[in-house]
């Protein structure tokens, strides 16, 4: 084999590998963020909570002065009721009564519905609570798995980035030029080629180009792609079984020579 095509198909491997390593390495911290994001919204969903247990905790507070206020009345207003002297104001005192009484019940009936949304709240508190513990050991787990993860990547790099420098230095400047040309456009530089097809593009080489690269011994591109092309021979398909072949014609000479001997068989056979 051409001894820059054997270095070439070396780099694109290592090219590749250095590839998926600075993706990987790209891709892990996104993980982390993703669960940090999610961390963020179960955090905001505890606030949410701990804000509305608060609130409910002011309402309350100012629902039971309110009662203190209107029982106070209704005290009031009885000892009232004791020394009036006309029906109107009786009246007139049973109706405050009655209102301040009704406003006691109203506002009892809110402290109540407070009481259940509280209860909500706390229970959904709790499970925030617990949840963000779960996110929080998980998110340190991942954290630690990436920052190992990013170390063995990175060491892995630089191992391969050193084999991309010793292959790069052993192949011609201007293969080298056409390869990191192609790669920039195309992502991969080098393609086999099989069955007279070039397996990047799938595009028919002519029978002159293939047969060029079988020897695997020149730098032949496709015309198509550019890539450069190489062939294993362990990919070459098998050869179509031919059919059968057909007896060559016997000369007249063959034939006159067959006809004697079963002349003299024959005759000998009837002599006996």
């Amino acid at each position: 084999m051409h001894p820059d095509l054997e270095k070439l198909i070396a780099l694109q491997q290592a090219d590749g590998e250095v590839a998926r390593l600075r993706e990987e390495i790209a891709t892990l911290p996104r993980r982390v963020a993703v669960i940090e994001a999610k961390l963020a919204g179960t955090q905001a969903r505890i606030e949410k909570a701990q804000q509305g247990l608060a609130a409910n905790q002011t309402v309350r507070r100012k629902l039971e002065t309110q009662i203190q206020d209107h029982r106070e009345k209704v005290s009031k207003y009885r000892e009232q009721s004791v020394a009036v002297k006309t029906n109107e104001q009786y009246k007139a005192l049973l109706h405050e009564i009655e209102f301040a009484e009704q406003q006691i019940r109203a506002c009892e009936d809110k402290i109540l519905e407070g009481m259940v949304d509280s209860e909500a709240r706390e229970a959904a508190l709790k499970a925030g609570e617990a949840e963000l513990r779960a996110e929080m050991a998980e998110i340190e787990k991942e954290k630690a798995e990436a920052r190992a993860r990013t170390a063995e990547d990175e060491k892995l790099m630089a191992e391969q980035n050193a084999r991309r420098e010793e292959l790069r230095a052993g192949v011609s400047a201007d293969v080298l030029e056409h390869y990191d040309r192609v790669l920039h456009a195309r992502k991969t530089a080098v393609a086999e080629a099989r069955a007279q097809n070039c397996t990047a593009c799938n595009v028919l080489l002519r029978p002159q180009t293939y047969n060029d690269v079988r020897s695997n011994q020149q730098i032949v591109t496709c015309d198509s792609c550019g890539r450069i092309l190489f062939h294993d021979p362990a990919h070459e398909p098998a050869p179509e079984p031919s059919a059968h072949r057909r007896a060559p014609k016997k000369t007249t000479e063959e034939e006159a020579a067959e006809t004697e001997a079963s002349v003299l068989e024959a005759g000998s056979s009837s002599s006996s």
